[in-house]
């Protein structure tokens, strides 16, 4: 099948584990009700954006993976024929966390997880603190309705995660999303960031040849000094936006793609057929030195 609905919740949380995950189930129903085949929910949904603080109580949000989350989500994926993208924070053993995704296919089939490869570290989103970084590699995962890349948040700003989980057979990058502009910024510089933030993920989808489906979270977070940006879009093969959401408003919305046009903008633009990958080999240097 080559056209498929996507759906992409971009919501609020609170500091309720458990009404969150409802929220969430609410939302996957209302966007089941508009057509959606696939559900993409935003970066650890199920709570507050923790890492804006570094405090050891936060670990007690974490669950195994497959565990209580995966397993909810998992039944509501059955009952609608949906498949699910679930973010959630994963406890792999005592004191081994990580940053993790969860897909659920449309029968309700675990097909398994994707652990965030790359950790950011900065003010108000301290992540090294609480996740090791991914293990698992790149993945892509073969859903009844398409076979799907999944990347988290800071993965946005790695071409090369991007360009390796679109060589694996990727046919939509997903990025579940957690970011947001810190409120004593001016509005020149929040432009200037969502405007970077959305260009990447755009040029993910043009390089690549697929569609790319971004989903942030929105509201007020952190006392109020972080104001998550929203803005979940959803961009064509060649970059064009088809979709793109507020910056201020809980939105559940439903768009159609078509997975078909990989082959004409690839066949007209032949980027990937281009590729020197005889040439590539300094890329896998920390910095090339000239001394």
């Amino acid at each position: 099948m080559s056209k498929v609905k996507i759906g992409l919740v971009q919501m609020s949380c609170t500091s309720d584990k458990e009404a969150n995950l409802q929220k969430a189930i609410k939302e996957v129903r209302s966007a089941a009700a508009k057509g959606a085949q696939i559900v993409c929910l935003q970066e650890l949904f199920t709570s507050l954006y923790f890492c804006d603080v570094e405090d050891y109580e936060n670990f007690k949000l974490a669950e195994a993976i497959p565990g209580p989350s995966t397993e909810a989500l998992g039944k509501l994926a059955a009952e609608l024929k949906v498949v699910i993208i679930a973010s959630l924070f994963e406890k792999r053993a005592q004191g081994l966390y990580h940053n993790t995704t969860a897909v659920l296919d449309a029968d309700g089939a675990y097909l398994g997880k994707y652990r965030k490869m790359h950790i950011p570290d900065d003010p108000a989103y301290y992540e090294k603190f609480y996740f090791t970084p991914g293990d698992l590699g790149y993945k892509i995962f073969r859903t009844k309705y398409a076979s799907i890349g999944v990347l988290i948040c800071w993965d946005q700003w790695y071409p090369e995660a991007s360009r390796i989980t679109a060589l694996m057979g990727a046919e939509v990058l997903f990025y579940p999303t957690a970011i947001g502009w810190a409120t004593v910024q001016d509005e020149a510089t929040n432009t200037e960031q969502y405007n970077a933030w959305q260009t990447m993920q755009r040029s993910h989808a043009v390089a690549n040849g697929v569609h790319v489906v971004s989903v942030n979270r929105v509201g007020f977070e952190q006392n109020g000094a972080m104001k998550f940006w929203g803005g979940s879009f959803v961009a064509n093969p060649f970059g064009t936006l088809l979709y793109q959401a507020s910056h201020d408003k809980e939105e559940t919305t439903v768009v159609e793609i078509d997975t078909a046009a990989t082959d004409r903008y690839r066949t007209h633009w032949p980027f990937m057929r281009d590729r020197r990958i005889d040439s590539y080999q300094p890329i896998t240097q920390r910095y090339i030195d000239q001394d």
